[in-house]
């Protein structure tokens, strides 16, 4: 059985980690994803709580399960462990911090050149994911459009539309950056 781990910050779930998602659910039994920064929220880059991170991710998550069994994609569900991990602020130990937070895993996915190394260093296999229209679904340019009342809902999934709109996300971003101006 290969279980794998995941992080991002998830400020919000975009299309571009649904297909990062996807890619990563078709190699593996098992999928660990790490809402990373958990300890932040209400700010400009990160306005989400980590709660309300995990219900974006869940339910995208779901969808594309449904999808993918539902098409062949793959024979059986997977599952999917998703836990919140605050920063420690000591890259010597952060491998150390998540390894201690979350189930055990034996490969881990991501393009960040930090993550990349550490957990080299660490002794794990490291794999990339492709990056998809990463321009585009960036959450950066994502909040940057909420900000300014342009078109942001076609950049995510309509479950993580849902979630914003029912916890008043584009609301609090507005107010978040008044306050900083």
């Amino acid at each position: 059985m290969l279980r794998a781990f995941f992080i991002g910050r998830f400020q919000p779930c975009h299309l571009g980690h649904v297909e990062v998602l996807r890619s990563i659910l078709r190699e593996v039994d098992e999928l660990v994803v790490g809402i990373g920064s958990a300890q932040e929220s209400h700010t400009l880059d990160n306005p989400f709580t980590a709660g309300e991170r995990m219900l974006m991710v869940s339910r995208v998550i779901d969808e594309l399960l449904d999808e993918m069994v539902e098409s062949g994609e793959v024979e059986k569900p997977r599952k999917v462990y998703i836990v919140p991990l605050e920063d420690i602020y000591r890259n010597s130990l952060w491998v150390s911090h998540v390894r201690s937070m979350v189930p055990p895993f034996s490969v881990v996915y991501s393009n960040n050149p930090l993550v990349i190394r550490l957990f080299r260093e660490a002794g794990f296999e490291v794999k990339s994911t492709k990056l998809y229209r990463r321009f585009e679904y960036q959450g950066t340019e994502i909040r940057k459009k909420m900000l300014e009342g342009e078109e942001w809902k076609a950049l995510v999934p309509a479950c993580v539309v849902d979630v914003i709109e029912e916890i008043g996300g584009v609301e609090r971003l507005r107010e978040i950056a008044n306050a900083d101006r």
